[in-house]
C-alpha cells in the first residue's frame, strides 16, 4: 500500500520538523515548505492527499494558500487543515470562508490532529 503523501507549510522550522517527525512516525511521506508560494509549488509536484497549512506565513498566508487550492480544478479536492496560533473566531471564520476542511490551533495534541487527517483522507 502506497503511503498518504501530506505537505506541511510552516515557516518555523522547528514547528516543521515536529510533525514531519509525528506525521512519519504515524507512517505518512511528509513534504514541506516554509511560505505560501513554495507551498502552493511543491502541491503542484508532490500532489499530496493532504495539506497542513500555518496562516501567518511571508508571500502567502495560509488563507491565500487554500483558496488557491480550493478555487484551482486540480486541487480543490484535496483536503487542508489549517494548523495556527489564531485562535479569535474571526480566524476559524475566515478559514472556513477559505475552504479549510479543518482548522486547529497550535496548542492542540497531535492525536486530535493525527485523527482529523484520518477522517479527511480516508
Amino acid at each position: 500500500m502506497m503511503k498518504k503523501k501530506i505537505l506541511i507549510v510552516d515557516d518555523e522550522p522547528d514547528m516543521l520538523a515536529i510533525l514531519q517527525i509525528r506525521l512519519e512516525s504515524a507512517g505518512y511521506e511528509v513534504f514541506t515548505a516554509e511560505d505560501g508560494e513554495a507551498g502552493l509549488a511543491q502541491v503542484t509536484k508532490v500532489k499530496p492527499d493532504l495539506v497542513i497549512l500555518d496562516v501567518m506565513m511571508p508571500k502567502l498566508n495560509g488563507y491565500q494558500v487554500c483558496q488557491n487550492l480550493k478555487q484551482a480544478q486540480a486541487t480543490k479536492g484535496i483536503p487542508v487543515i489549517l494548523l495556527t496560533a489564531k485562535a479569535e473566531e474571526s480566524d476559524k471564520f475566515l478559514g472556513k470562508a477559505c475552504g479549510a476542511d479543518a482548522y486547529i490551533t497550535k496548542e492542540y495534541e497531535s492525536d486530535k490532529l493525527l485523527e482529523k487527517m484520518r477522517e479527511l483522507i480516508i
